[in-house]
């Protein structure tokens, strides 16, 4: 993979076949948009009209999934921009490179996302059988057994899912002030809702509207990551099967409803796209890329009496 400074020549091939500062359409930004969800979001919001930069951290596979979609009828509607939301400099790099073509920025889309966890891959896919659509909820599996996680990978998880949206939400908040109806979306989960959190103190941090802040927020996931690095999960209430994205949806669940109390002019939400089939779930699931994209994109395309704030899981709004 090469680095954000490395990928110029490219960027200019793909942007060549089209001029940005002269498109009228809005400019939409999509993180982790190569493959799966993200890729069906760019596919769907370009074949509406609006004029998308899809972005991955691999060059090569953004510049492969934006052929796709040129091949697709879609030439002068994607651009392709190397990204890694965990990288405060690959940020900084397509926050200048929306500034400098396009000169605001209508919509973001926080898709990108690390699992933290490695599938026991037969198992996994067993136990998803065995319980159909009533995943992840179904009690009767221990998913914790499913799958390893260790603190790299929490870190990780939690560095890219909530640290990467923080990056990108404050990179870009400049260019989407100068939009008359900015929208940020954040692709989320249900396990980010409180049910699956036992730590009451996390909860009532998460659930204290009044008071909530970025630092109370960050305060939940450094002393998470301290009892995971303690092996102290259980004992403190956290999670213990999908422990670090559990902790970063509910982080970007809040988070969300930061963004929408401080920017009221924005319409800001989170989603839940459903139990999909991509390769995060290893092709299991109940809804196809196509079918998890559609509400993601609704919401990035909102008018502008639409509310705000907002988790929405099957298609409407859902408590956190």
């Amino acid at each position: 993979m090469k680095g954000p400074g490395e990928s110029g020549a490219s960027q200019g091939r793909l942007i060549n076949s089209f001029s940005c500062k002269q498109c009228l359409r809005q400019p939409e930004l999509v993180t982790g948009g190569n493959k799966g969800i993200g890729f069906e979001i760019c596919r769907q919001l370009a074949s509406k009209g609006v004029l998308v930069i899809l972005t991955a951290r691999n060059e090569q596979r953004g510049s492969e999934a934006v052929e796709k979609l040129k091949a697709c009828g879609l030439s002068d509607r994607i651009v392709f921009h190397q990204l890694d939301v965990a990288d405060p400099s690959s940020v900084a790099a397509v926050a200048d490179f929306v500034r400098t073509q396009f000169g605001k920025l209508d919509i973001l889309v926080n898709n990108a996302a690390a699992l933290g966890i490695i599938y026991n891959a037969d198992n996994f896919l067993k136990a998803v059988e065995l319980v159909g659509n009533d995943w992840p909820l179904e009690s009767q599996v221990d998913w914790s057994e499913l799958a390893t996680q260790t603190y790299e990978m929490a870190e990780e998880c939690l560095k890219t899912n909530y640290y990467g949206v923080t990056l990108m939400v404050k990179a870009l908040l400049p260019l989407l002030q100068l939009s008359d109806s900015a929208r940020i979306v954040n692709v989320s989960s249900t396990l980010g809702t409180l049910a699956f959190i036992p730590n009451e103190w996390a909860k009532g941090v998460f659930t204290d509207h009044e008071n909530l802040t970025e630092d109370a927020i960050n305060d939940v996931l450094v002393k998470f990551l301290k009892d995971f690095k303690e092996n102290s999960l259980k004992e403190n209430g956290w999670p213990t099967a999908t422990s670090a994205y559990t902790l970063s949806s509910a982080a970007m669940n809040a988070y969300t409803r930061l963004i929408a109390k401080s920017h009221p002019a924005f319409k800001t939400n989170c989603v839940c796209p459903g139990f999909v089939k991509t390769d995060i779930t290893l092709n299991a699931g109940v809804f196809t890329a196509e079918e998890g994209a559609e509400f993601p994109v609704k919401l990035a395309l909102l008018p502008n009496d639409a509310p705000s704030g907002l988790f929405y899981a099957h298609g409407k709004p859902s408590p956190i």
